[in-house]
This record gives structure tokens, sequence and C-alpha cells, in this order.
């Protein structure tokens, strides 16, 4: 609907979460058409089966790469999927998915490796380069909600938002430096675009 785009047509497989009464009477509401296929038959898989795939290698290859903990999974997938569509051309419309649905093209400028080494400035201060460089972190992606980057703080062991990172511009992976203790928490902090630093007013808010 945040696309003003209809629904319709949906593919489920024959399962009894999708074959009901509740769910037969919103289609029919909706005007949405309720097309099904045999379960665990791939030839039948449509393009969504086959991008959570896609998806799914892509994530498993990342966290592969970088060797950071399992926890960090749904960080991957998601991650995956911002990229992917704002980097794959779709050779049908010779565009990315996000330059489909948004009619302009995307800004990859801003892109850095999954499981990096980062460090970010405590709640926004210490700004001065010759200071010192803040909580030492692994970046896990990208927010959705603001040009942020999610990040895990290895001091609080918090996954965190933040505009304020600095990147770590040698080739040096921070995986072997964290335990695989339980998945951490997540915390976003606040953040001000009005204080957003040169180089990050330049980005596009993609």
């Amino acid at each position: 609907r945040g696309l003003q785009a209809q629904v319709r047509v949906v593919e489920t497989d024959k399962g009894t979460k999708f074959l009901n009464q509740t769910l037969h009477a919103y289609f029919a509401a909706e005007g949405i058409l309720h097309q099904t296929f045999v379960a665990r038959t791939p030839e039948q898989n449509g393009v969504v089966e086959r991008r959570n795939r896609t998806l799914v290698e892509a994530a498993r290859t990342m966290i592969s790469a970088t060797k950071v903990p399992l926890f960090f999974w749904a960080e991957a997938i998601t991650t995956a999927c911002f990229t992917q569509n704002r980097s794959l051309v779709i050779p049908r419309h010779e565009k990315t998915p996000y330059h489909i649905i948004n009619n302009r093209k995307p800004s990859v400028k801003f892109f850095h490796n999954f499981g990096s080494l980062c460090y970010i400035v405590r709640d926004g201060k210490n700004l001065d380069k010759m200071k010192e460089k803040g909580d030492e972190c692994i970046f896990e992606g990208y927010s959705t909600q603001s040009r942020a980057y999610r990040v895990f703080n290895k001091r609080t062991r918090v996954i965190m938002e933040s505009i304020h990172v600095n990147f770590d511009e040698l080739p040096q992976m921070a995986s072997n430096q964290i335990s695989s203790d339980p998945a951490p928490e997540c915390q976003r902090m606040a953040l001000e675009h009005d204080s957003l630093s040169p180089a990050i007013q330049r980005q596009e808010n993609v």
C-alpha cells in the first residue's frame, strides 16, 4: 500500500494456513486472485521463492567469508536484500528493483563490506579526528528508516544505528575478535539529520 500498488495475485502452497475461510474472504474482499501450487516442487517455484533462495545463498557466503557468528544471520539476509535491490539489474527492465519502484537510480557510494571493522563515536560526541576513535564495532548493514549504518558495538554488545561511523580503510575483518556469545540486543540511537557530516549529506537517502 505504501507504494500505491494494488496486489492482484497471491501464490501459495496448499497448506491449511493459506486455505481457510478467513483468508479466502479477505482475498475476495480485496479483489485478489489466490493461486496455489504443490509444495516441494522446485519446477513450480515462483520468482519470490527463487529470490529467497538467492538471498539465503548470499547471506551464507557473507557469513562464511567474514567468519562472523551465526547470530548475525538475520542481519546478513537484510543487508543482502538491501544491496541487491540497489545493484542487481533486471534484464527485462534494464533497471534495478529500487530504480523501478522509486523511478530514480540508487546511490551505492555509501556501501561497505559486511563484517568490516568500524568505529562509532559515543553518543554522537567526540567528533574531533584528533581524539580517540570511539567504540570499536562490526559493520552489519543499513538502516531502513534513515541514512544511518547498523553496527555491532563490541563494548556494549548491542546492535546500534548511527550516522557517526568511521570505517577502517585497512582490509581487516573484525570477525575473529568476538566470541559466539548469545545474540545481541538491538538499540536505535536518536538521529538528527541536520547534524549529518558533509560526506553523508551528499548521499542520497536510499
